[in-house]
């Protein structure tokens, strides 16, 4: 299963990829919103090979997952690998400078099932795409003000 999202922002590339890979913040929002997530790598820099184990509730079960940056190209995107039982995925964010003080960015996700209880679990968010878009899109539409706010907050 496949889908994604665009949007502009009306900040330089540069601005928008650093805060697209501030982990820590990101971290702490995923926390706040009733996940656990840990860093289970020893590199001391953003790069490459950062890895996470995170928890979280999925329609009514606790769903464990590890993460890992597979690539990471600044400013021009990153791509993150996602495992868990039964199940694949990678999200990928490709950020494009339509100007000095404008950036593009592209997210598209990347389900596999790898067993049939996973199938099952995909099969139920096909069914539900239409509101999984929205939802995305609300989320990324306000990411993109929120990334926004903060430049302005700094020029």
């Amino acid at each position: 299963m496949k889908f994604g999202t665009r949007e502009d922002i009306e900040a330089p590339i540069e601005f928008v990829f650093e805060q697209m890979t501030d982990f820590k913040a990101i971290e702490r929002a995923a926390m706040r919103r009733g996940a656990e997530v840990q860093r289970v790598d020893k590199l001391t820099q953003k790069g490459t090979g950062m890895m996470w184990d995170a928890a979280f509730e999925l329609r009514g079960k606790t769903r464990e997952i590890k993460l890992e940056l597979t690539e990471y190209d600044p400013p021009n995107g990153l791509v993150m690998a996602s495992r868990s039982a039964g199940l694949g995925g990678k999200m990928t964010a490709e950020l494009v400078a339509l100007s000095r003080t404008r950036t593009r960015v592209t997210m598209d996700v990347e389900l596999e099932p790898k067993n049939l209880t996973a199938k099952l679990l995909v099969q139920s968010l096909k069914l539900a795409k239409k509101s999984l878009m929205n939802r995305l899109n609300e989320r990324m539409a306000a990411y993109s003000k929120e990334i926004e706010r903060r430049y302005k907050q700094t020029a």
